[in-house]
C-alpha cells in the first residue's frame, strides 16, 4: 500500500490520482483460505472475548455456515423457483437412493434457500400424501 503524505506532491495531481495512490490495493494473488478469512473478518470485526467450549463451538458453526451456491438456472432476485427445485432435487435424491444420510446435504441446501414456512408446509403435505411435487413414497 502506498499512502501519499507529502502535501506538495499532491498539489498539481488530479483528485483521481490521489485517491488511487491512497486506496491502491495489493496485486498479490489471494488463496481461497485467505479470501474466506478476509470475508469472515469483515463480518466478525469486534474482538472475541474468551469463550466457553460450548460458545466457541457455536461461533465456529456460525462461521462455517454457508448458503446454497449460486445456480445459473435462477439468475433473478426472486428465488422461489430455485427453492422449489432444490426441495424437489432433495426428494429425487431420496427416491433414487433411499439414503437419507447421503441426501442430507441436498436437504440443507433446500432449507437454506427456502423460507422455513414453505419447507414446513411441504413436509406436512408430504406426510399427508398431498404434496404436488415428487412423490417419494414410503
Amino acid at each position: 500500500f502506498k499512502i501519499q503524505t507529502d502535501l506538495p506532491s499532491i498539489i498539481g495531481t488530479s483528485g483521481r490520482d490521489v485517491v488511487k495512490s491512497i486506496y491502491q490495493t495489493p496485486t498479490k494473488k489471494m488463496s481461497k483460505a485467505d479470501i474466506d478469512n478476509y470475508k469472515l473478518n469483515k463480518v466478525f470485526t469486534a474482538p472475541i472475548p474468551d469463550l466457553s467450549a460450548e460458545d466457541q463451538e457455536l461461533l465456529n458453526e456460525v462461521k462455517a455456515h454457508r448458503t446454497t451456491p449460486r445456480d445459473a438456472r435462477f439468475p433473478t432476485q426472486n428465488q422461489a423457483n430455485h427453492c422449489w427445485n432444490r426441495y424437489n432435487e432433495w426428494l429425487l435424491c431420496l427416491k433414487s437412493t433411499k439414503d437419507e444420510e447421503g441426501c442430507k446435504g441436498m436437504r440443507n441446501m433446500a432449507l437454506q434457500v427456502c423460507p422455513s414456512i414453505w419447507s414446513e408446509k411441504w413436509d406436512e403435505e408430504r406426510g399427508e400424501g398431498i404434496y404436488p411435487g415428487i412423490n417419494v413414497g414410503k
